[in-house]
């Protein structure tokens, strides 16, 4: 990697100081390089996570490009004097990359999610179908769910080589999916970037909906997935467990502590 970038420090867990133009000319650079490069796209919740879990916070510090995902990133880092240009979320820029692949003739694998959508046929096919009407020309080469046993991981990578996909889609969830990724990219053939993408296959395919315009450009999207999910109340403790933290990191440098 060539393109130089400063870097946002949260407790040891560093954010590229990116924006979507950016970002996406970094991708441009991990295409064009042999072996996988790793994308991580952390909200204030991975975040946390990492804080306390070494092997996910170790591979945040490995990975070729660390995207800042979540609005508490961006108020972290007003708070901490190192403000980041803007919020770049890992769906967008997932979103950006099939694009790019789509002219470019560039092949991706779309991993994860449930078995069945609601239509008898997986999210992750119910997705490269929307994606591919959506973008003519892109080449969807090979799709799995995300349900499956620890010993079945060789033949999933297996199958992701045999594909021949140049872009690894990600979606079993934080930090499973990065988990996965860190483990195996480096038995990856062909694979050229992996980026864990949450919950975007169901987006994208239409068993979840995104939070509408006005949420997004306010930073409110974890306010609709509560308002869709209200078992997801213990995770969205995390963001104003993280702004705390970070005021009281703040607060603690200004002691000179």
């Amino acid at each position: 990697m060539t393109m130089e970038r400063e870097k946002l420090h949260i407790w040891d867990i560093p954010v590229d100081k990116v924006d979507r133009a950016k970002a996406m000319a970094i991708f441009d650079e991990m295409m064009a390089e042999p072996g996988c490069s790793m994308i991580v796209t952390p909200n204030s919740e991975i975040v946390m996570n990492a804080s306390k879990d070494d092997e996910l916070a170790d591979l945040i510090r490995e990975a070729e490009l660390v995207i800042p995902d979540g609005i508490g990133l961006v108020y972290a880092s007003k708070i901490l004097g190192q403000p980041l240009n803007e919020r770049v979320t890992g769906i967008d820029f997932a979103d950006a990359a099939l694009q790019k692949l789509a002219k470019e003739g560039k092949s991706v694998f779309f991993f994860g999610s449930k078995p069945d959508g609601g239509s008898g046929v997986s999210v992750a096919q119910m997705a490269a179908e929307k994606k591919m009407a959506e973008y003519p020309g892109l080449v969807v080469s090979g799709m799995r769910d995300g349900y499956f046993k620890p010993e079945d991981e060789d033949s999933i990578v297996a199958q992701i080589n045999a594909s021949g996909a140049e872009l690894l889609l990600v979606a079993l969830g934080s930090p499973k999916q990065e988990k996965f990724i860190q483990r195996h990219r480096g038995e990856f053939q062909n694979v050229r970037a992996a980026i864990g993408i949450g919950g975007s296959l169901d987006v994208w395919a239409g068993t979840l909906k995104r939070a509408p315009e006005f949420y997004q450009k306010h930073g409110l999207e974890w306010l609709y997935r509560l308002i869709q999910e209200p078992s997801r109340y213990k995770r969205m403790a995390a963001l104003p467990l993280f702004m705390m933290k970070v005021v009281m990191t703040k607060g603690r440098k200004k002691n000179g502590n």
